[in-house]
């Protein structure tokens, strides 16, 4: 027993169940994803708002540390006026350092409705001499500190951030005790204030800058907005001027009413409108053409059979039936070429079915096919196959079509007496460059004139006894230049009849490696 295989089948039910749930699953899975339909105008507006947005709040935390420095600027001049005044009241007495600070300088120095102001006297050691002793020496690795020179830096006094400016000044005044020690006694002397002031100036100048921002926001997104619809504007009249035209009116839109970001989508809509424009046209030949051509055999077939009905002779009956047969395998034919040329016509020279192939064993096999046809007219149909492989690129089915069309011709005006001689060759041309398909025949060949017309639609030359609808060719012209290979015409060089001179058809192929795929060649 397999190892997949269940020991006990799953009930009825179960397997009844699961089935529609598999069903689901799979009408689920195979659901085409939809894709959503993005908006030109949206996308730009996005790209456009998206770093407006995301720039403001960075000009806002600019902004502020632009205005805290701004605020600090005045204050700390401020500071820098009080200690340098504190420092010229710090001298030393009897070998003490000591502040004659009046109590109305200190008063003055402490008045402040908003700010509290702190100061403090050291002493070369740090020594406490007068003012907040809570207040922290600076650091004794400062290296910032020098003799003379006011500088600052924040601390917290009392739970409250404070702006401190410091100095150190040399409390020898006089030049006795400048020359008993040569060493200068330095005090340092700080003022320190709280930022209240410092935190108001700076909201009143972020006020001033944002506030004004709050209004020009609103303003210069309506702007982008109108600016956005003026600007895409031309979309709009486009796609009106293109609804308004009637259906069947193909003619170029003026790329002049445009602008230049639109005119390359407009030419190439242009172009897409002459292809189809050429596409349509070549349509409506076709159907006129074949209109035409089927009016004859449908006529001749309905003349035979209304004449073989009016018959009372047997004989007379048979001829019309004759006829009525060789109408209708003539109308046969005009439409199989006709179905032929169209699908030659739309058959796409990079679409599917492009692959690489043996020319001259494709070219034998169709030969074998006409064989039969050969027999029955007394013509001899010979193929030259060469001794190694003949590789290009191309349509299968539509080449078979081209050799076919090409040896219908030529058994149609080769002569039927027996005398009659069809050749096939498949070769590579000199140069090795190209692969060689000639088909030649000994029949009356095509004067030199007439050699361009003949690949035109329903062309016959004139007094030519073979009957044919004139497409055969036409189909050939068509299915080589969908493979960019070239059709020539030229007199056959073995015949040796003045009369006959026949005729060469050379097609003329790129040759192409032979392990080569379609993808390295498209």
């Amino acid at each position: 027993m397999p190892r997949d295989t269940p020991n006990h089948p799953a009930p009825d039910g179960a397997a009844s169940a699961a089935a529609p749930r598999k069903k689901r699953r799979s009408a689920i899975a195979t659901q085409p994803v939809e894709r959503i339909q993005r908006s030109l105008f949206g996308e730009i507006l996005d790209w456009m708002l998206a770093p407006l947005l995301l720039l403001w709040p960075m000009s806002i935390a600019i902004t502020y540390l632009i205005a805290q420095s701004i605020a600090n600027q005045p204050f700390d001049r401020a500071l820098e006026d009080s200690v340098t005044v504190l420092a010229q009241q710090v001298s030393e007495v009897n070998g003490k350092i000591v502040a004659r600070l009046p109590v109305s300088a200190r008063d003055l120095l402490r008045a402040d409705d908003i700010d509290n102001i702190y100061y403090k006297v050291s002493g070369p050691n740090g020594e406490y001499v007068e003012g907040d002793v809570e207040m922290s020496q600076p650091p004794p690795d400062d290296d910032r500190v020098g003799h003379g020179t006011v500088q600052f830096r924040s601390d917290i006094l009392h739970g409250s951030d404070v702006r401190i400016a410091y100095m150190q000044v040399d409390v020898r005044r006089s030049a006795a005790q400048r020359n008993a020690s040569p060493q200068p006694r330095l005090a340092t002397v700080q003022v320190g204030e709280t930022l209240e002031k410092r935190a108001q100036l700076a909201n009143e100048i972020i006020k001033g800058v944002i506030l004004p921002q709050f209004i020009i926001l609103p303003v210069a997104l309506a702007l982008v907005w109108f600016a956005l619809s003026r600007g895409l504007s031309p979309l709009s009249e486009l796609q009106e001027r293109i609804r308004d035209r009637r259906p069947d009116d193909l003619s170029p839109i003026d790329s002049g009413q445009v602008p230049e970001e639109i005119s390359p989508l407009v030419r190439s809509l242009n172009d897409m409108l002459a292809r189809l424009s050429q596409t349509i046209a070549i349509q409506k030949r076709f159907i006129a053409d074949a209109a035409h051509q089927m009016k004859t055999p449908l006529a001749g077939m309905r003349m035979q059979s209304e004449l073989a009905l009016r018959q009372d002779d047997q004989v007379d009956v048979r001829r019309s039936l004759e006829q009525l047969a060789k109408s209708s395998e003539s109308a046969t034919r005009l439409v199989n070429q006709l179905l032929s040329l169209a699908r030659a016509e739309n058959q796409q020279s990079q679409a599917g079915g492009m692959a690489p192939l043996e020319l001259s064993e494709l070219v034998r096999t169709v030969v074998q096919d006409w064989v039969p046809a050969s027999f029955t007219r007394r013509i001899d149909l010979g193929f030259e196959q060469p001794g190694h492989p003949i590789m290009i690129v191309g349509n299968a089915l539509m080449l078979r079509e081209l050799l076919s069309n090409l040896l219908d011709n030529a058994l149609h005006y080769t002569p039927h007496d027996g005398n009659g001689s069809v050749t096939v060759r498949a070769r590579v041309d000199e140069g090795g460059g190209l692969a060689i398909l000639e088909i030649e025949d000994n029949g009356p060949g095509i004067a030199l004139a007439e050699r361009q017309h003949v690949f035109e639609r329903f062309y016959r030359v004139l007094g030519t006894p073979s009957t044919g609808s004139g497409l055969g060719l036409a189909i050939v012209r068509e299915i080589a230049q969908q493979h960019q290979a070239t059709v020539d015409i030229v007199d056959n060089p073995r015949s040796t009849d003045p009369r006959n001179p026949g005729s060469l058809f050379r097609v003329s192929f790129q040759l192409t490696p032979r392990n080569a795929t379609i993808d390295d060649i498209g």
